[in-house]
């Protein structure tokens, strides 16, 4: 018998980044109109594995940018949108794809985002 044959073990000791999911606090206003604040509330912590996709740099307008895009995961958890944001010590990452379901085995979930600057 092969007990890892169709499923990989998970190894705990990847997950060594803390970090939190923020969520734009949304208000109504007196048309019950959703209104964003500007104000961020925290929705979710999480232990996550961290993996550079990407560093591009492109010259926009005259001006040197760099654009560094990373690969979040994190154990399985629903409700999390790419309207959202990540906050890791003091550095901001925009979440830039819906979170993939990785293997559609529902142990982990794969989070894009792009750091942002």
């Amino acid at each position: 018998m092969r007990p890892f044959q169709y499923k990989k073990p998970l190894n705990t000791g990847d997950f060594r980044n803390r970090i939190s999911i923020e969520q734009p606090e949304i208000i109504k206003d007196e048309l019950n109109q959703a209104i964003e604040t500007g104000n961020w509330k925290e929705v979710k912590k999480a232990w996550a594995m961290i993996k550079t996709v990407k560093g591009s740099e492109y010259i926009e307008a005259s001006a040197s940018q760099s654009t560094r895009i990373y690969r979040f995961v994190i154990p399985y958890t629903t409700g999390i949108t790419e309207l959202m944001r990540i906050k890791m010590k003091s550095r901001t990452f925009d979440i830039i794809e819906p979170p993939m379901n990785d293997d559609e085995m529902y142990q982990t979930l794969t989070i894009i985002a792009k750091e942002h600057t």
